[in-house]
């Protein structure tokens, strides 16, 4: 029998807690006055505010760690406000004893939550199991609170997730139905990637990289598209399919983009939304208007005009994630008008088309994408900046300078001949060296392959293979009015405050 996840008091320590997917459910479970602790192998703003809000963490994982939950005299004393009446407070650094980790109590050992990057020859993760510490993965937290939330909403997709959510968290809070929030990225309008809130409603990013929200039994579940995009874990489209079948069948409801052909023919649907009049979805526009500042729509439920959507994030992907909004935000018996107010105010999410900086008349912007889809739609709504006379950047820009690390060799192979046409809307393309996210190099497919490949169809492709290498030839390079545009989900986007400093200085 799987055991269960306790809520009641019994603390939680979170090996590798500074990720963005692991630290939102810390935050989430230390504002409800648990006790919580983690590792992690650097600093990080994340980790900093996790601190300020009380949760201790160690730095590395180490299984030493786990010998603090042994209680001392002092420790046993009980905390009010815990269901059951309480339970003993044993994070106490100042006066935690370091006993041998074999020596810990299993009375008082923590729950162990841990990530699908946990390697089982992890130390800590060893010493959890030596311990017989209760262990979970990330998602069974996850699963458990939107258990307990009457009213949850989790957002599924391989593209468009932490927008999707961001977004309908911010629309929920701005509505004042005051939701918790447990999102993938940070996002500005909720001051970082979760929040907790004091209703039944909930709003989670399912992420189905590992296929985990399968176990998520939510009240709405939405759907946003479904492509290829984690061959590590899948072995064609077919498996992706069958596990957002799963996931949609655990839901009480789905909301689902007719747009995409996989998940019309593939999801039987609730409620529908799409970017064509035509399609007979619930929920479409018409009067669309692309601009190098933001989005604006008509929009329509069935048969009927709700009224005009302003949008501040560009292209056709992001209007496609706002209808999902307004989908949502109707089915709570929201009115048009204060959902529309809500989107407008929205600025999406860090690392999402995401303005840095400028210097010399250059403009530096960093973007998560790293699927040939999301890489095709990204340059797209960057092209939308030379082809306006507004723009939301700082200057308008002359020249689009994509500049993409790869992630993972598993997808960088399975998927090299898409990467090959996506480029389109740039004018120069540096391919930087795979950032192997744990993967080990199988030897099939390289940065230079992958360069090669895109050189077949466009005419200007550079491969450098180190950020050093990257950062030298755009120092050289980079000319006053080009956007530098940084794509990839590994640590490419290190080297562009370094950038910004260089031509600050070089004038």
């Amino acid at each position: 029998m799987t055991q269960a996840v306790d809520f009641s008091g019994r603390p939680f320590h979170f090996i590798g807690v500074g990720g963005i997917g692991m630290s939102a459910i810390a935050q989430v479970l230390v504002e409800r006055k648990l006790p919580v602790s983690g590792s992690d192998v650097r600093h990080s703003h994340i980790t900093e505010r996790l601190q300020r809000l009380g949760v201790h963490i160690f730095w590395g994982q180490d299984g030493q760690n786990l010998s603090h939950f042994q209680p001392t005299a002092e420790s046993l004393r009980y905390e009010e406000g815990f269901v059951g009446g309480g339970i003993a407070t044993l994070l106490q650094p100042a006066i935690a004893t370091t006993f041998p980790v074999q020596c810990v109590d299993p009375d008082y050992l923590p729950q162990v939550v841990c990530s699908t990057a946990i390697r089982k020859d992890n130390l800590e993760y060893q010493a959890a199991l030596e311990l017989g510490c209760p262990i979970f993965h990330r998602s069974d937290i996850l699963a458990a609170l939107i258990g307990i939330s009457l009213r949850s909403v989790s957002v599924a997709g391989t593209h468009g997730k932490t927008t999707t959510s961001g977004m309908i968290g911010h629309l929920l809070t701005h509505a004042k139905l005051d939701p918790t929030v447990v999102i993938g990225g940070e996002v500005n309008a909720l001051g970082g990637n979760a929040r907790l809130g004091e209703s039944d409603y909930l709003v989670a990013e399912a992420d189905e990289s590992d296929g985990s929200l399968v176990k998520f039994q939510s009240y709405l579940g939405i759907i946003t598209n479904i492509e290829l995009d984690h061959p590590d874990h899948y072995a064609n489209l077919e498996q992706v399919v069958s596990t957002f079948q799963k996931f949609a069948s655990r839901c009480q409801m789905v909301v689902g983009c007719y747009d995409c052909d996989n998940v019309r023919r593939n999801i039987p649907l609730t409620l529908s939304y799409s970017l064509e009049r035509s399609s007979g979805a619930d929920y479409s526009v018409d009067q669309v208007e692309y601009s190098g500042y933001g989005t604006r729509a008509r929009i329509w439920e069935k048969g009927g005009c709700l009224g005009e959507l302003t949008l501040n994030l560009l292209g056709s992907h992001n209007l496609s994630n706002a209808l999902a909004a307004v989908a949502v935000g109707r089915h709570f018996g929201l009115p048009f008008g204060a959902i529309a107010a809500a989107i407008a105010q929205y600025e999406g999410a860090k690392r999402r088309f995401e303005y840095r900086g400028h210097a010399h008349d250059i403009v530096f912007v960093d973007d998560y994408a790293h699927h040939p889809s999301e890489l095709k739609v990204t340059l797209a709504a960057a092209r939308l900046q030379l082809k306006t006379s507004t723009t939301r950047l700082p200057i308008l820009p002359e020249r689009i300078v994509a500049i993409f690390q790869p992630h993972r060799f598993s997808r960088t192979q399975v998927l090299m001949e898409d990467f090959r046409t996506c480029f389109g809307d740039a004018d120069e393309v540096i391919v930087c060296e795979i950032y192997s996210a744990g993967e080990k190099d199988p030897g099939l497919a390289g940065g230079q392959a992958l360069a090669d490949v895109i050189a077949q169809v466009h005419p200007k492709v550079r491969y450098c293979n180190s950020l050093d290498a990257v950062r030298d030839y755009l120092q050289a390079t980079l000319q006053p009015k080009d956007l530098a545009l940084f794509m990839g989900a590994g640590n490419l986007n290190q080297i562009i405050p370094g950038l910004i400093t260089h031509f600050e200085k070089n004038l």
